[in-house]
């Protein structure tokens, strides 16, 4: 299981290089149970607004796992606080797996000192983990 996530690791690293170039935001869901991209899940982008979250966009991972322009590619990416969620209960139901988690909100603040930022998801059933990507 630590080489999996470890192959991982190393892909997610050394492919945010080729995510970087273009839109501001990306995403990238893996499965630990398997080792293998998450595709089709459905992910959304929120950013706060005062006290409420404010809908962006919503889009669906590709085959490798990703969404390379999660962020509306009309609006520049302005500082503040940031919500992705996603939809992983219904992903893993329809690989008749069950969930702990029906969604994973990930909050971040977006500062303005990158041009790119990249949300990778490690997840199983009953657990996941996430970091500041490049």
């Amino acid at each position: 299981m630590l080489n999996k996530i470890l192959f991982v690791l190393a892909m997610q690293s050394a492919m945010s290089s080729a995510i970087a170039a273009g839109n501001p935001l990306s995403v990238h869901v893996l499965n630990m149970q398997d080792g293998l991209p998450g595709p089709n899940v459905e992910v959304t982008l929120e950013r706060m607004e005062g006290r409420e979250w404010q809908f962006l966009r919503a889009a669906r991972t590709d085959e490798q796992g990703r969404i390379r322009d999660l962020h509306p590619e009309d609006a520049p990416l302005q500082a503040g606080v940031y919500r992705v969620i996603f939809k992983t209960g219904d992903w893993l139901k329809q690989k008749g797996t069950a969930s702990f988690f029906p969604e994973i909100p990930v909050v971040f603040r977006v500062d303005g000192t990158l041009d790119h930022y990249h949300i990778p998801l490690l997840l199983s059933p009953y657990g996941y983990s996430t970091y500041r990507g490049n």
